[in-house]
């Protein structure tokens, strides 16, 4: 395991902190700061996690700044159907019900979705009607979106939204970072049949348009939406803090009109 100073440089300099700024925003030396980076001293456990606290690093490489400095992690993580998160997964299933007709889902750290309303389970069987394959692996939303068996075929802006969530990937990361999981299902996508190479070298940093239309379209039926990312605020859970919550919205009346259709039994 490497050791915590080198670890507390590269999350300063992912936070584009000087030591000056760190030290002072912590209120420690700048000397002991420096001392602690190249191993000259040995960080309390507080100090470890108040320079965390201060450079805003995830509760799971947190654990791992820890570990590195001979300490016990701090936060648990839990399985997701755990006994102590059953409220969590209530409310986040109301959240879900409450978006009906329209689809929304909950993803973890590497795309693996957890739970979906009605909504995206009907709306996503109506696209892939008929397939006789499903994209490899668990149901995964990169998967569904860049594999030839998922819904590629169905969006008919494709492109965009491709690049648009390979910049996402990389910007949205929990902590401003990619971290081994999410870069391992971003590589495999990438490798897909027909995903173009350039994906590969998309500058994350660029600006990118604040909403990115989906475009479906299935048997002469369109559907225009929008999506929305919310996190769960101050968890003190790995896995809590590395869910994210994705409701789809409709972009105009057409396609409002036909997610009630869907929602029919003679839709389905």
């Amino acid at each position: 395991m490497p050791e915590v100073g080198p670890l507390l440089k590269h999350w300063r300099g992912v936070r584009r902190l000087s030591q000056l700024a760190l030290a002072a925003e912590a209120a420690v030396s700048v000397r002991h700061l420096s001392f602690v980076e190249t191993g000259r001293a040995n960080p309390s456990r507080a100090m470890v996690l108040k320079l965390a606290e201060v450079l805003d690093v995830p509760l799971r490489e947190r654990n791992t700044l820890l570990l590195s400095a001979g300490f016990s992690p701090e936060y648990p993580e839990s399985a997701w159907d755990a006994p102590s998160l059953v409220a969590v997964r209530e409310a986040l299933r109301t959240i879900l019900l409450h978006q009906e007709p329209f689809p929304a889902l909950v993803m973890d750290r590497g795309w693996d979705i957890r739970h979906t309303n009605t909504a995206a389970r009907r709306f996503f069987a109506f696209l892939q009607k008929g397939q006789p394959k499903s994209p490899p692996g668990a149901a995964n939303v990169l998967r569904r979106m860049f594999h030839p068996d998922g819904v590629r075929r169905q969006v008919t802006n494709w492109p965009e939204v491709a690049e648009a969530l390979v910049r996402r990937a990389r910007r949205e990361a929990i902590g401003g970072v990619l971290d081994e999981r999410a870069q391992e299902i971003l590589d495999e996508v990438l490798d897909y049949p027909g995903v173009p190479s350039h994906l590969r070298v998309v500058d994350a940093t660029a600006p990118v348009l604040p909403i990115v239309p989906i475009r479906y379209e299935r048997d002469g039926r369109r559907f225009d939406y929008f999506s929305t990312v919310t996190t769960l605020g101050t968890p003190q859970d790995v896995t809590l803090q590395e869910l994210r919550i994705e409701c789809f919205f409709p972009m105009n009346d057409e396609t409002r009109e036909r997610a009630r259709e869907l929602a029919e039994p003679s839709g389905k």
